[in-house]
Parts: structure tokens; sequence; C-alpha cells
């Protein structure tokens, strides 16, 4: 953890395009969230809309003290200039933390 995961709507923006989304996401997560780059896992998923924002991206991390609200809206804020600047899309963001008790996890 961190998991990014980017449901997309629009037209799925060019590979070049994600793939540069995608460092800043490493960058974003190791930088201003303290995780360790092999912890970070960042996907696309192309979904169909039914309302709402054309990217909406669910970011699920371990909760930890230096993870404060300030930290995680400098997070989002950051996170969605990098999806704009990638892909000119506006983006619903959520972030949901969870305790080291509440993950079970394998690889």
């Amino acid at each position: 953890m961190p998991n990014l995961t980017f449901y997309i709507s629009a037209a799925m923006p060019a590979e070049a395009h994600l793939a540069k989304l995608s460092d800043d996401c490493m960058q974003l997560c190791t930088s201003v969230l303290g995780a360790l780059p092999q912890n970070v896992h960042v996907i696309y998923v192309e979904a169909y809309e039914g309302y709402g924002h054309p990217v909406f991206v669910d970011v699920r991390h371990r909760q930890e003290l230096h993870r404060t609200h300030s930290v995680m809206q400098r997070f989002m804020q950051a996170l969605q200039d990098a999806i704009q600047r990638h892909t000119a899309l506006q983006a619903r963001i959520r972030c949901f933390a969870y305790s080291e008790f509440q993950i079970y996890a394998l690889h």
C-alpha cells in the first residue's frame, strides 16, 4: 500500500500519458506519503460512467501517524494536478486509510 485505482470513463489516455502519470503517482506516494517504492501499486480501469466525473481515483493506504489531514490534502491536490497535466481530465479522488490490523495481503 498505497494502492491507486483510476476508473476512467472518458476515452482512455494514451499509454505514454498514463506512464507519466504513473511516474508522478510513484513520486507522490514516496515523497509525500513516505511509502516504499515496492509497496506502491497503480492501476487503470476502463469504466462506464453513470454520473459524475470522468475519472474516479480510489486511494487505499496504510494508516500512519505522519499521514495527517494536511498531508493527505497536499497529496490529493498534487495528484489532481498530475491527472490534469497528463490527461486534461477532472477527477474525483477518495482516500481510505486502514490500520495494519485491518489489512490482510499477499504479495
